[in-house]
């Protein structure tokens, strides 16, 4: 009895689709807890104190250790030391989505890449996605590079070249990322 070549594929279709499932479902399940979610909402989503002489300080309620401390409201990063000593503070621009306020880890990292605006960018810092758009910070590769285009949803919270280069020393795998309001 022959078999015909439609019946034939048709099985091997259903077949790859299975073990695709499969795959998917085991990686899903095999996900270290927490990985890319906040892991504190409810307290960083609190506006940290702010000290109103020096509004470049480090929020007070930022966590302790090292850490990376990114403002939402202040746009602005703070590369905490272990002793809770500021190493450096700057500026940024966000992306046009926000991470939730709470504590990440970084979970990638990439030299040199093409931004989801489309523009070169380097010292590229992941640590969450939101909706399908990734998170993390990164330098334009021409610190003169043109705005981003204001339709394009994107997560890339943009630093100059020399704040890039702290980040990329600072921010290693697993570093931890403390995003407050």
């Amino acid at each position: 009895m022959a078999v015909r070549s439609s019946t034939l594929v048709a099985g091997l279709t259903a077949a790859a689709v299975t073990t695709v499932g499969f795959l998917a479902y085991q990686a899903s399940a095999n996900v270290p807890p927490g990985l890319g979610k906040p892991h504190a909402p409810s307290a960083a989503a609190r506006k940290a104190p702010r000290d109103e002489a020096h509004p470049t300080a480090l929020p007070g309620n930022s966590g302790s250790g090292r850490r990376v401390v990114y403002s939402l409201d202040d746009d602005r990063v703070w590369l905490v030391g272990m002793a809770g000593n500021v190493e450096r503070t700057f500026g940024v621009t966000p992306g046009r989505v926000d991470p939730l306020p709470g504590a990440y880890t970084v979970g990638s990292r990439s030299g040199a890449v093409p931004g989801t605006d489309g523009i070169p960018v380097e010292h590229v810092v992941r640590f969450t996605s939101v909706d399908g758009v990734t998170i993390g910070f990164s330098a334009a590769v021409k610190d003169a590079a043109p705005a981003p285009d204001a339709t394009v949803r994107t997560g890339g919270i943009r630093e100059t070249r020399a704040d890039g280069d702290a980040m990329w020393d600072f921010a290693t795998i697993g570093q931890r990322i403390v995003v407050i309001r």
